[in-house]
């Protein structure tokens, strides 16, 4: 049940994500502007601002149907009490293997510096 929600949800957002693209740019952003020649200010409801408000209530509508799923399927549990309660796994240490992990000689202190000096 909760994955044919899930998939009418992504369903949904693409669509929503289409319908909204495809729609006419007004200009002049958060609505500032195009008029539309009324006295009210409001343009006239297009067919494709229906579907987007549609479309918008329907992704809502499964939004809060899959939070209601997910809340009543839950454990109880809080993620962060999973982490603190499992156990510690210690990596394996090979004896063979140096401290260092062998990739580089230890440095070779005879008072000389690291870098040659500029005479």
């Amino acid at each position: 049940m909760e994955n044919v929600i899930l998939t009418v949800h992504l369903l949904l957002a693409l669509a929503l994500i289409g319908v909204v693209l495809i729609q006419k740019s007004e200009g002049g952003g958060l609505g500032i502007g195009g008029g539309g020649g009324t006295v009210s200010g409001r343009p006239p409801a297009t067919a494709l601002g229906k579907v987007t408000w549609l479309l918008a209530i329907a992704f809502i509508g499964t939004s809060i149907t899959l939070t209601i799923l997910a809340a009543q399927s839950a454990t109880g549990i809080s993620v962060l009490d999973r982490i603190t309660d499992a156990p510690v796994r210690t990596p394996a240490i090979d004896p063979s293997v140096p401290a260092d992990g062998g990739l580089l000689p230890p440095p070779v202190d005879d008072g000389q510096p690291l870098l040659p000096t500029a005479e």
